[in-house]
């Protein structure tokens, strides 16, 4: 029987430890900043109302980018908005606090 747990084990114990690396690895990837990606929190950030599930886990996946629009004039102007804060708060996404 020992031998038999021993067997069966070890295998799901490397397979554990490959998946982990694995998905350490793919967290570890630099996010792509694309502000297309935040089309989902268009209208809560415009008008205010509550944002989508799809735009809160869009924002924590652009967290990275987040001071990067702030600084371009194009995006600036939503990103820093009320309607944007109110909007990040609700997810539960970090309001960026960049250097200048």
């Amino acid at each position: 029987m020992k031998k038999f747990l021993a067997v069966i084990a070890l295998p799901l114990l490397v397979l554990a430890l490959v998946v982990g690396v694995t998905q350490s690895a793919e967290e570890a990837k630099p996010t792509k900043c694309d502000p297309s990606q935040l089309l989902p929190c268009l209208k809560s950030i415009t008008y205010g109302i509550p944002p989508p599930p799809m735009c809160c886990s869009k924002l924590k996946q652009q967290k990275s980018c987040m001071c990067g629009y702030i600084k371009n004039p194009k995006f600036a102007k939503y990103v820093k908005s009320p309607n944007a804060k109110k909007t990040m708060k609700a997810c539960h996404a970090p309001i960026p606090k960049c250097k200048h």
